[in-house]
Protein backbone atom coordinates (compact mmCIF):
# COMPACT_ATOMS: atom_id res chain seq x y z
CA UNK A 1 0.00 0.00 0.00
CA UNK A 2 1.16 3.19 -0.88
CA UNK A 3 2.68 5.72 1.76
CA UNK A 4 1.20 8.88 3.10
CA UNK A 5 2.86 11.89 2.62
CA UNK A 6 3.67 13.85 5.98
CA UNK A 7 6.89 16.39 5.40
CA UNK A 8 5.70 18.11 2.46
CA UNK A 9 2.33 18.91 3.42
CA UNK A 10 3.99 20.28 6.65
CA UNK A 11 6.22 23.03 4.69
CA UNK A 12 3.28 23.71 2.10
CA UNK A 13 0.90 24.34 5.39
CA UNK A 14 3.78 25.99 6.89
CA UNK A 15 4.42 28.37 3.51
CA UNK A 16 1.04 29.40 3.17
CA UNK A 17 0.19 30.41 6.84
CA UNK A 18 -2.56 26.75 7.21
CA UNK A 19 -2.31 25.57 10.66
CA UNK A 20 -2.54 21.98 11.58
CA UNK A 21 -3.64 19.46 14.21
CA UNK A 22 -2.40 15.88 15.36
CA UNK A 23 -3.89 13.62 17.68
CA UNK A 24 -1.47 11.72 19.71
CA UNK A 25 -2.58 8.42 20.43
CA UNK A 26 -0.87 6.15 22.87
CA UNK A 27 -1.88 2.00 22.02
CA UNK A 28 -1.16 1.66 25.97
CA UNK A 29 -4.28 3.77 26.86
CA UNK A 30 -6.95 3.30 24.46
CA UNK A 31 -9.78 0.87 24.62
CA UNK A 32 -10.95 -0.35 20.86
CA UNK A 33 -14.30 1.31 21.21
CA UNK A 34 -12.53 4.66 21.90
CA UNK A 35 -9.90 4.07 19.10
CA UNK A 36 -12.84 3.86 16.95
CA UNK A 37 -14.59 6.66 18.06
CA UNK A 38 -11.54 8.65 17.41
CA UNK A 39 -11.22 7.82 14.03
CA UNK A 40 -14.36 8.25 13.14
CA UNK A 41 -14.77 12.10 14.34
CA UNK A 42 -11.38 12.29 12.70
CA UNK A 43 -12.84 11.17 9.59
CA UNK A 44 -15.45 13.76 9.69
CA UNK A 45 -13.58 16.60 10.69
CA UNK A 46 -10.05 15.89 9.09
CA UNK A 47 -8.08 15.99 11.02
CA UNK A 48 -4.67 15.76 9.61
CA UNK A 49 -2.10 13.65 11.37
CA UNK A 50 -2.41 11.30 14.21
CA UNK A 51 0.81 10.35 15.82
CA UNK A 52 1.50 6.66 17.56
CA UNK A 53 3.48 6.20 20.57
CA UNK A 54 4.28 6.45 24.26
CA UNK A 55 6.16 7.02 26.78
CA UNK A 56 6.87 3.35 27.69
CA UNK A 57 4.48 1.22 25.25
CA UNK A 58 4.15 -1.76 26.56
CA UNK A 59 1.83 -3.29 24.44
CA UNK A 60 3.33 -5.22 22.16
CA UNK A 61 0.33 -4.85 19.35
CA UNK A 62 2.00 -1.90 17.50
CA UNK A 63 1.69 -3.58 14.28
CA UNK A 64 -2.01 -4.53 14.51
CA UNK A 65 -2.74 -0.84 16.43
CA UNK A 66 -1.32 0.75 13.32
CA UNK A 67 -2.94 -1.98 10.46
CA UNK A 68 -6.43 -1.71 12.56
CA UNK A 69 -5.88 2.40 12.33
CA UNK A 70 -5.38 2.25 8.18
CA UNK A 71 -8.50 -0.22 7.99
CA UNK A 72 -10.99 2.75 9.26
CA UNK A 73 -9.26 6.22 7.73
CA UNK A 74 -6.30 7.53 5.33
CA UNK A 75 -5.10 10.11 7.65
CA UNK A 76 -1.34 9.99 7.49
CA UNK A 77 0.11 7.74 10.45
CA UNK A 78 3.38 9.18 12.01
CA UNK A 79 4.83 7.51 14.92
CA UNK A 80 6.35 8.96 17.97
CA UNK A 81 8.60 6.90 19.39
CA UNK A 82 9.94 6.81 23.12
CA UNK A 83 12.30 4.60 22.27
CA UNK A 84 14.41 2.31 19.18
CA UNK A 85 11.52 -0.56 20.01
CA UNK A 86 8.70 1.89 18.91
CA UNK A 87 9.03 1.02 15.69
CA UNK A 88 6.46 -0.64 12.61
CA UNK A 89 6.48 -1.18 8.74
CA UNK A 90 3.11 0.03 8.57
CA UNK A 91 2.74 3.93 9.54
CA UNK A 92 3.37 6.27 7.24
CA UNK A 93 5.89 8.29 8.88
CA UNK A 94 8.61 8.84 11.92
CA UNK A 95 9.57 11.54 13.79
CA UNK A 96 13.18 10.72 14.54
CA UNK A 97 13.37 12.51 17.43
CA UNK A 98 16.38 13.69 19.48
CA UNK A 99 16.22 14.88 22.67
CA UNK A 100 18.20 17.90 22.32
CA UNK A 101 17.03 19.89 25.68
CA UNK A 102 18.40 17.36 27.48
CA UNK A 103 22.23 15.90 27.99
CA UNK A 104 21.33 11.94 27.78
CA UNK A 105 23.36 10.67 25.27
CA UNK A 106 21.30 7.99 24.43
CA UNK A 107 18.41 9.73 23.66
CA UNK A 108 20.78 12.35 21.71
CA UNK A 109 22.24 9.65 19.56
CA UNK A 110 22.40 5.89 20.78
CA UNK A 111 18.70 5.02 20.37
CA UNK A 112 19.62 6.65 16.70
CA UNK A 113 22.16 3.89 16.21
CA UNK A 114 19.93 1.35 16.95
CA UNK A 115 16.98 2.29 15.21
CA UNK A 116 19.38 3.74 12.02
CA UNK A 117 19.55 -0.17 9.94
CA UNK A 118 15.69 -0.63 10.38
CA UNK A 119 15.13 2.74 9.16
CA UNK A 120 17.51 2.31 6.43
CA UNK A 121 15.01 -0.25 5.01
CA UNK A 122 11.76 0.69 6.24
CA UNK A 123 9.36 2.15 4.13
CA UNK A 124 8.99 5.01 6.23
CA UNK A 125 9.65 8.82 5.61
CA UNK A 126 11.71 9.74 8.32
CA UNK A 127 11.67 13.00 9.49
CA UNK A 128 14.57 14.27 12.08
CA UNK A 129 12.98 16.28 15.08
CA UNK A 130 14.78 18.53 17.63
CA UNK A 131 12.73 17.23 20.71
CA UNK A 132 12.51 19.73 23.92
CA UNK A 133 11.06 19.17 26.70
CA UNK A 134 9.44 22.24 28.77
CA UNK A 135 8.51 22.71 32.26
CA UNK A 136 4.94 21.70 32.58
CA UNK A 137 4.63 22.47 36.50
CA UNK A 138 4.79 18.93 36.74
CA UNK A 139 6.94 15.74 36.94
CA UNK A 140 5.89 14.03 33.40
CA UNK A 141 6.43 10.20 32.28
CA UNK A 142 9.08 11.28 29.23
CA UNK A 143 10.93 13.27 31.50
CA UNK A 144 11.40 10.38 33.94
CA UNK A 145 12.08 7.68 31.57
CA UNK A 146 14.38 10.22 30.03
CA UNK A 147 16.47 11.06 32.79
CA UNK A 148 16.38 14.99 31.85
CA UNK A 149 15.40 18.54 33.14
CA UNK A 150 12.91 20.95 31.29
CA UNK A 151 14.11 23.82 30.23
CA UNK A 152 12.17 26.26 33.08
CA UNK A 153 9.09 27.73 31.53
CA UNK A 154 10.17 31.36 31.93
CA UNK A 155 13.93 30.48 29.88
CA UNK A 156 12.74 31.55 26.33
CA UNK A 157 15.91 32.78 25.62
CA UNK A 158 17.10 29.19 26.53
CA UNK A 159 14.41 27.26 24.42
CA UNK A 160 15.40 29.66 21.48
CA UNK A 161 19.30 28.95 20.96
CA UNK A 162 18.42 25.01 21.90
CA UNK A 163 16.03 25.18 18.94
CA UNK A 164 18.53 27.50 16.92
CA UNK A 165 21.16 24.74 17.85
CA UNK A 166 19.18 22.09 16.39
CA UNK A 167 17.99 23.63 13.16
CA UNK A 168 21.80 24.30 12.70
CA UNK A 169 22.31 20.78 12.69
CA UNK A 170 20.32 20.09 10.00
CA UNK A 171 17.32 18.62 12.51
CA UNK A 172 14.00 19.18 9.62
CA UNK A 173 11.58 20.02 12.65
CA UNK A 174 11.60 21.32 16.05
CA UNK A 175 8.86 19.77 18.98
CA UNK A 176 8.45 21.96 22.12
CA UNK A 177 6.72 19.47 24.48
CA UNK A 178 5.46 20.39 28.13
CA UNK A 179 4.46 16.40 28.42
CA UNK A 180 2.01 14.27 28.57
CA UNK A 181 -0.34 15.29 31.65
CA UNK A 182 0.99 19.01 31.74
CA UNK A 183 -0.34 21.32 34.11
CA UNK A 184 0.84 24.63 31.86
CA UNK A 185 1.43 24.25 28.07
CA UNK A 186 4.15 25.50 26.80
CA UNK A 187 4.58 29.24 27.64
CA UNK A 188 3.12 31.53 24.51
CA UNK A 189 6.28 33.69 24.69
CA UNK A 190 7.94 30.84 24.36
CA UNK A 191 5.95 29.65 20.99
CA UNK A 192 6.21 33.13 19.81
CA UNK A 193 10.33 33.66 20.73
CA UNK A 194 11.15 30.06 18.85
CA UNK A 195 9.10 30.42 15.90
CA UNK A 196 10.16 33.76 15.15
CA UNK A 197 13.71 32.58 14.71
CA UNK A 198 12.98 29.34 12.80
CA UNK A 199 12.66 28.09 9.50
CA UNK A 200 11.48 24.50 9.86
CA UNK A 201 8.50 23.66 11.18
CA UNK A 202 7.86 24.14 14.74
CA UNK A 203 5.33 21.71 16.53
CA UNK A 204 4.16 22.29 20.31
CA UNK A 205 2.33 20.07 22.38
CA UNK A 206 1.64 19.01 25.94
CA UNK A 207 -0.88 20.33 28.79
CA UNK A 208 -3.14 21.32 25.73
CA UNK A 209 -6.65 20.57 26.96
CA UNK A 210 -9.42 22.65 24.53
CA UNK A 211 -9.96 24.48 21.20
CA UNK A 212 -8.73 27.91 22.75
CA UNK A 213 -5.55 26.28 24.18
CA UNK A 214 -5.03 25.48 20.78
CA UNK A 215 -5.78 28.24 19.35
CA UNK A 216 -3.39 30.21 21.15
CA UNK A 217 -0.60 28.45 20.76
CA UNK A 218 -1.43 28.57 16.66
CA UNK A 219 -1.50 31.85 17.22
CA UNK A 220 1.50 31.99 18.96
CA UNK A 221 3.22 30.36 15.97
CA UNK A 222 3.10 26.74 16.47
CA UNK A 223 3.06 25.35 13.22
CA UNK A 224 1.53 22.02 14.47
CA UNK A 225 -0.48 21.25 17.96
CA UNK A 226 -0.42 17.57 18.68
CA UNK A 227 -3.10 17.20 21.59
CA UNK A 228 -3.09 13.54 23.56
CA UNK A 229 -4.80 13.38 27.03
CA UNK A 230 -7.92 15.27 26.31
CA UNK A 231 -9.00 13.62 23.34
CA UNK A 232 -8.52 10.28 25.02
CA UNK A 233 -10.69 11.64 27.36
CA UNK A 234 -13.22 13.26 25.57
CA UNK A 235 -13.02 12.83 21.53
CA UNK A 236 -16.29 14.45 20.92
CA UNK A 237 -13.17 17.23 21.27
CA UNK A 238 -11.57 16.76 18.13
CA UNK A 239 -14.27 18.65 16.49
CA UNK A 240 -13.86 22.26 17.97
CA UNK A 241 -9.98 21.62 17.97
CA UNK A 242 -10.11 20.81 14.04
CA UNK A 243 -12.49 23.99 13.92
CA UNK A 244 -10.12 26.04 16.03
CA UNK A 245 -7.20 25.81 13.05
CA UNK A 246 -9.48 28.66 11.07
CA UNK A 247 -9.01 31.36 13.78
Amino acid sequence: MDKLPFYNPVIQAKQHGRKQLAVLLDPDKLPTAKLEQIIELAMHHELDYFFIGGSLLVNHGLDSILSHIRALCKIPLVLFPGSSFQLSYQADAILLLSLISGRNPELLIGQHVIAAPFLKIAPLEVVSCGYMLIDGGIRTSVQYVSNTNPIPANKPDIAVSTALAGEMLGLKSIYLEAGSGAIHPVPLEMITAVSGTLSVPLVVGGGICNAAQASSAWKAGADVVVVGNAVEQDPSLIGALCQARNF
